[in-house]
């Protein structure tokens, strides 16, 4: 058995797994040529999709793939084959992704960017700022990252509704519904958090009429995926002031290319694609479980549906 490690972090991968991976040959690197000569008879391939995805196209394919990122769109391209188990990335990025919704939902509330604009004018801002308590937050994506976001903000007493696939109950939220139901929720939202993944059900949601129903205190974070969101009219919603503010992580262009509407919008703060950050380590073990389960002919955590795309 031959293991193939596609990753900018190789050597820390590499590293990492060879205790459990003694028994099999390892090959790495990050280099899309150096990979394609490495990939010819490795059963297992894990690694970032973007660089896997070129492997796919070059002829090699993989009995098992371990995606290192929550993100797969790059290996579900319809000239790809889909006859292979495939992994994504799973319950590593719950901690980072909801410290990243925490740490801006504080930054609002007590005005931060604000006062240091104050202080470099050497004007006083004792403007009061809001607790967290009573407000309700909208997260769309109830999966594995959206019940990790919304268990670190429950003891901050916010009111929690979820949005997903299908409706259910799942503590701590009040509520989990249905798609259908999104642009009702959106008109009482303080805070709209969208983590969905990329399918072709999750695009273009955020169009002109969804920031028109929400209300004009609502901040929009979007760290799920840039192709939910019609650009053009969330700039022009933030320019009407229709809503307050956007965090924006996710582009449907990355880096987002000089001249883009966003660099220049209103009360839009862009993060590049930084609010959870594969960590080595979570990463290492996940696979390393993952492994097992492969070996034992066990259901994959993170296993993908090709069909739905996640």
């Amino acid at each position: 058995m031959r293991l193939l490690i596609a990753e900018a972090e190789h050597t820390r991968y590499a590293e990492l797994l060879a205790p459990a991976t003694g028994h099999i040959e390892v090959r790495a690197e990050a280099d899309v040529n150096a990979l394609l000569a490495l990939a010819d008879g490795c059963d297992i391939w894990l690694g970032q999709p973007d660089l896997l995805a070129a492997l796919l196209r070059g002829g090699h394919k993989p009995q098992w793939l371990q995606s290192t990122w929550a993100g797969i769109t790059p290996l579900l391209a319809a000239d790809l084959p889909k006859d292979y188990q495939l992994s994504r990335a799973v319950g590593i990025f719950g901690q980072v992704m909801a410290e990243y919704v925490l740490a801006h939902m504080l930054a609002h509330e007590r005005s931060l960017f604000a006062r240091r604009a104050a202080q470099a004018e050497q004007r006083w801002d004792n403007r009061l700022p809001r607790s967290l308590a009573g407000l309700k937050v909208l997260i769309v994506g109830c999966g594995d990252i959206g019940q990790a976001v919304a268990e670190f903000l429950q003891p901050f007493a916010v009111e929690l509704t979820g949005i997903a696939s299908q409706a259910r109950q799942q503590a701590p939220f009040s509520k989990v519904l249905a798609m259908g139901a999104l642009a009702a929720q959106l008109a009482s939202a303080d805070y709209v958090v969208n983590l969905l993944p990329d399918t072709p059900a999750t695009q273009n949601i955020y169009d002109a009429k969804a920031f028109a129903a929400m209300q004009a205190s609502a901040v929009f974070i979007n760290a799920g995926r840039g192709v939910a969101v019609v650009d053009a009219d969330l700039v022009s919603a933030l320019q009407q002031q229709q809503i307050a503010s956007a965090v924006i992580d996710v582009c449907r262009q990355e880096p987002l290319p000089a001249g883009h509407m966003f660099w220049g919008a209103p009360n839009l703060l862009l993060t590049g694609h930084s609010s959870a950050p594969t960590q080595p380590a979570l990463m290492a073990q996940l696979f390393i479980d993952n492994l097992q389960r492969f070996n034992n002919g066990e259901r994959l955590h993170g296993a993908v549906d090709f069909a739905r795309g996640y």
